[in-house]
């Protein structure tokens, strides 16, 4: 059931019925539950139906009963290290994700996990493998995710989680120094994280020996199927042992990942933290362009005390890196990341969003998926996302943890 107003500034308001799952138990085979069977849509290229940007967000205390209890780090079994160094970390409570990953990663079954974005995944994952290691020194992981930017950040995450216990870890992506990433490869290394291409490339080298591995975790799996790494995916898991534990995070379930967890992993435990398609803590709404110039309300909008740290998503690299110079004439500083850009200043221009000496970053679909910046205040939409999980994945960026924020998406 929906119900819809209207204001004269052009914004409208759907509010939204969901439905609410949450799954942990084994599976002899893989299925998908049944509150995911709706949710199973190929949208291709298909227009998306502006009610669907249009959502409000839902505050604490009207969001019903909380269906899993406080889980505190200090309760799992880890080893007392860890735990000093999640406490130092100022972790307290697992996120529900958290809650009910860690301990099946630390049983070693495979692994399906489908949660919301900014919702603790990459902790989900890296605590109990962290503390394998720590049990078996000679462990070795290895940890695929789709973008270079994704890769970078679960490594920085995993050195902040095993600073003083001497596990060691090397990132390998493309657009940064190959020979710098094969000197990191020379010496023993307990995690290995990378992007497909490059880990495929440094395979065939010989460089990375895959049979050395006891657990693989793919990150963003639904992102690394859009981006056509299929065949990589296969060649990585093909060479893996078949005892290996598999672990498989996704936002979003479709056949196709159906397919592809049957295929990688072995009897899963399916966990499900998903509420809804969209964050409970994002806002979200439209703004009616109905002949008027879009840049001159965008830089409106971006003029307003509210919007702090606004990320703003073009559809071309033309045409992101064409609306930040236009914002940058007007006195908003900006920055933007696109495929164009070199690896470098696309770093530098997350780092600069990151530490809140630009406002505003423009960017295209390459920073949607899995980047985990603070405090961001804002998601604009300047150009409308191709599919609907593209959408998803936008808002994503804002209201995370337990922060809100807002979406706008331009519409005619």
């Amino acid at each position: 059931m929906q119900t819809k107003t209207q204001n004269k500034n052009g914004f409208g308001s759907y509010f939204m019925k969901s439905r609410s799952f949450a799954v942990g138990t084994r599976r002899p085979r893989f299925n998908a539950p049944r509150g995911f069977q709706n949710k199973r849509r190929n949208f291709g290229g298909a227009k998306i139906d502006p009610a669907r940007f249009v959502n409000k967000a839902i505050a604490p205390e009207a969001d019903g009963p909380q269906t899993l209890e406080k889980v505190q780090f200090g309760d799992f079994e880890i080893s007392a290290a860890l735990k000093k160094v999640i406490a130092a970390k100022g972790y307290k409570i697992a996120t529900p994700i958290q809650a009910k990953t860690i301990p099946q990663i630390l049983k070693g079954v495979d692994v399906v996990g489908i949660a919301d974005t900014g919702t603790g995944k990459t902790a989900a994952f890296l605590v109990p493998l962290i503390d394998k290691v720590l049990q078996n020194r000679q462990t070795k992981i290895l940890i695929v995710a789709p973008t270079r930017e994704l890769a970078v950040q679960i490594d920085q995450e995993l050195k902040s989680l095993v600073k003083g216990l001497k596990i060691f870890s090397a990132c390998c992506v493309g657009g940064a120094s190959i020979s710098r990433q094969l000197a990191q490869l020379r010496y023993f290394n307990n995690f290995i994280i990378g992007t497909p291409g490059r880990l495929k490339d440094f395979i065939e080298r010989k460089r990375i020996h895959l049979a050395e591995f006891s657990a693989v975790v793919l990150d963003e799996a639904d992102r690394m199927l859009d981006m056509g790494f299929i065949a990589d995916m296969r060649f990585l898991m093909a060479g893996m042992p078949k005892s290996r534990q598999t672990l498989f995070f996704s936002a979003t379930l479709s056949r196709e990942i159906e397919r592809l967890i049957g295929e990688f992993l072995r009897d899963p435990v399916l966990i499900s933290i998903k509420t809804r398609d969209t964050s409970k803590n994002v806002d979200q709404d439209v703004i009616k362009i109905a002949g008027r110039n879009k840049t001159e309300i965008l830089c409106g909008l971006l003029t307003e005390v509210e919007f702090k740290k606004v990320l703003v998503f073009g559809r071309t690299k033309h045409g992101v890196e064409k609306l930040c110079q236009t914002l940058e004439k007007s006195g908003i500083k900006a920055q933007s990341i696109h495929g164009d850009k070199r690896y470098s200043h696309r770093v530098r221009a997350l780092e600069m969003f990151k530490e809140d000496r630009v406002q505003v970053l423009v960017a295209t679909d390459v920073a949607a998926r899995g980047l985990d910046i603070a405090n961001v205040t804002h998601v604009i939409n300047y150009d409308l996302p191709q599919t609907y999980d593209d959408y998803v994945h936008r808002i994503g960026r804002t209201g995370r943890g337990q922060n809100f924020g807002k979406a706008l998406t331009f519409i005619d």
